[in-house]
């Protein structure tokens, strides 16, 4: 059965001949592969702006989540530093990916997949300054307060 779903256009442009255009790595995965342009070291202990030689465009009201990879996170220790992170949608530079090297030196390969991009639909937000703000069953409680 074919399942109707929102379509969202996803524009990206090539800033060099060898970026690679994100791809899905199945029918129905929900995020699309993002590639390094260039090969790079990450040291163990460091972290790497990772280059996808690409800008892109997306409607007014979504964001693309930058998140890692699974399988570069399981099997390598590498991560998406600030996962995930945000590209919103009046952003035309270059994306970039903070790569985070949790585990041994680490080589990722020209067109090796670095990380996953998942379209987020956002709501209009205001911000409203008060006076105080209303009291809850938590209250102040912050980290660990509601238990392990």
């Amino acid at each position: 059965m074919n399942k109707i779903r929102e379509q969202v256009m996803l524009k990206f442009c090539k800033l060099h001949k060898d970026a690679i255009i994100p791809t899905f790595g199945s029918e129905e995965a929900a995020g699309f592969d993002f590639y390094a342009l260039e090969s790079y070291k990450i040291p163990a202990g460091q972290s790497a702006f990772i280059r996808t030689g690409l800008c892109m465009e997306i409607e007014a009201g979504y964001e693309i989540q930058v998140r890692s990879r699974s399988g570069l996170a399981l099997k390598h220790r590498i991560m998406v530093l600030n996962s995930p992170g945000t590209v919103d949608s009046d952003y035309r530079g270059e994306l970039m990916v903070i790569l985070a090297n949790f585990g041994d030196d680490f080589e990722i390969k020209q067109g090796d997949r670095i990380a996953q991009g998942i379209v987020q639909k956002l709501p209009q937000v205001k911000i409203v300054e008060v006076e105080a703000v209303n009291t809850t069953k938590r209250g102040i409680g912050g980290f660990g307060s509601t238990g392990i």
